[in-house]
């Protein structure tokens, strides 16, 4: 979650929009909200209802773990295509669609780990550390 180890790299949501159209629109559909597998963008507030809707913006903690996500198992059919740069560019469009982030706000190794994403505060530990 601290961002230790990303890689060089930069991008935009303006820029990730284009990688999002070529390589994530055919499963998860047009803003991340149609599409045949996981939703990516709404449900904020849902996660205490009896229908959570999971997605970047209602569900994950650390936006470095989105990230990580796009970088180790996306696109689906072929993980590990996408460049740094459209990597940060998706992630900062997964961001921004969810709200979190500005159109044209740079996403790196230094900016990614300073994003407080919204249902940070609702995880908790639920084991006690080894003494």
């Amino acid at each position: 979650p601290d961002g230790d180890g990303l890689p060089d790299g930069s991008g935009t949501a303006r820029d990730g929009a284009i990688v999002y159209q070529q390589h994530c629109l055919a499963c998860h559909g047009e803003g991340g909200a149609d599409g045949i597998n996981d939703r990516l963008v709404g449900g904020h507030g849902s996660m205490t209802s009896g229908r959570p809707q999971k997605t970047v913006g209602s569900f994950w903690p650390y936006a470095t773990t989105v990230f990580d996500y796009v970088r180790r198992a996306m696109p689906l059919m072929s993980p590990g295509v996408l460049t740094n740069d459209e990597m940060y560019a998706v992630t900062a469009y997964l961001l921004y669609i969810n709200e979190i982030v500005g159109e044209n706000d740079a996403i790196n190794a230094q900016t990614l780990p300073l994003v407080k994403m919204p249902n940070l505060d609702n995880f908790v530990w639920d084991y006690a550390p080894p003494m």
